[in-house]
């Protein structure tokens, strides 16, 4: 029988947070650019947006580098990313839903990130989309791009109003939840 081979210790260096192991806030502007570019031409989700995309573009890219551990640019420029309450004016169902996780999917798969970091990727877009649906399904109340009629009078740390059925809207504002951007990714 022969001996285990001996395990030797391989230091790895000090974590890196996803920000770093992609190369920075280039890998997440150029994300942000292909997902645009779906947007772009998608009948769905294009009324929901301005006519101009390169300001959303610059939003998005940077509140997802300072999520997966960049600098906190994002929250410095805007405040809490507070992302229901951004999008709460928007009737976001299944649809709208389903159509942004496509093109965010589509953006993630081209950027050519080793298996365990593009399924930790989509993974967080996946709960992040679930998580924006504010909306009934298709019964006749929402249509594609369809503002949500909100009250006047905001709750401390919530968003409160009323779709156009009538049904009350409360958003309670929650940080979100962090993935572990400390791993290292081989």
């Amino acid at each position: 029988m022969s001996e285990p081979s001996a395990r030797r210790d391989i230091p790895l260096g000090p974590p890196v947070t996803v920000f770093e192991f992609v190369g920075g806030q280039s890998f997440f502007d150029a994300l942000a650019t292909r997902f645009y570019e779906g947007v772009a031409t998608d009948p769905v989700l294009r009324p929901l947006y301005p006519d101009d995309l390169t300001e959303s573009a610059g939003w998005l890219a940077g509140f997802l580098a300072q999520y997966w551990g960049g600098p906190g640019t994002y929250s410095e420029q805007r405040g809490h990313p507070r992302l229901r309450m951004r999008h709460a004016g928007f009737a976001i169902t299944s649809i709208e839903r389903d159509a942004w996780l496509a093109h965010m999917t589509a953006a993630v798969r081209s950027a050519g990130l080793p298996a365990e970091l593009e399924a930790q990727m989509l993974e967080y877009f996946e709960r992040a989309a679930d998580h924006l649906r504010n909306a009934p399904e298709r019964d006749g109340l929402a249509t594609p791009g369809a503002r949500v009629i909100r009250a006047a009078y905001p709750v401390a740390g919530s968003v409160q109003g009323a779709r156009p059925d009538g049904t009350r809207v409360r958003a309670a504002s929650r940080r979100p939840r962090m993935l572990d951007t400390g791993a290292h990714f081989d």
